[in-house]
């Protein structure tokens, strides 16, 4: 059985290195300023997720491969990196908050159940593939600000 235990992580320097890879949900600190690289990836059981406020970078391949439905992005998050949410179940819509500048390459690839992505006006870059293989995706909107896909 996965383990509800929220309090299972490796921070060093501010930044969510790890968890436990049996966690279900997971809140993280306050003070946490990044969500590394793979910080979550292949967590299996992930359902949800509490970011604080105090994180500002999502790195790469975060959350990849994990059973996350729904997400609340913090307004100070500024970049969603490559292949953050790869493969994630989230089940209807993503929306992404004012602050954001660049969602990195394949940053939502294979979020197969997908349905609607909200992106602010202050992103000015999409990387490839960022909705790739969402399958589900029938709403989306690219602000005028966006000047590289």
């Amino acid at each position: 059985m996965a383990k509800q235990n929220s309090d299972q992580f490796k921070i060093q320097d501010g930044v969510l290195i790890l968890a436990d890879e049996e966690i279900e949900h997971a809140v993280i600190p306050d003070g946490v300023t990044k969500i590394g690289q793979g910080a979550f990836q292949n967590c299996r059981w992930l359902k949800s997720v509490t970011i604080p406020d105090s994180v500002t970078k999502i790195g790469a391949w975060a959350f990849k491969n994990t059973a996350i439905r729904n997400i609340t992005i913090p307004n100070g998050v500024t970049e969603i990196g490559q292949r953050t949410f790869d493969s994630c179940s989230f089940d209807n819509e993503v929306k992404i908050p004012y602050g954001v500048t660049k969602i990195g390459e394949r940053a939502f690839c294979g979020c197969e159940w997908l349905k609607s992505v909200t992106i602010p006006k202050s992103v000015t870059e999409i990387d490839e593939g960022a909705f790739q293989y969402c399958r589900s995706l029938k709403s989306i909107t690219i602000p005028n600000g966006v000047t590289e896909i």
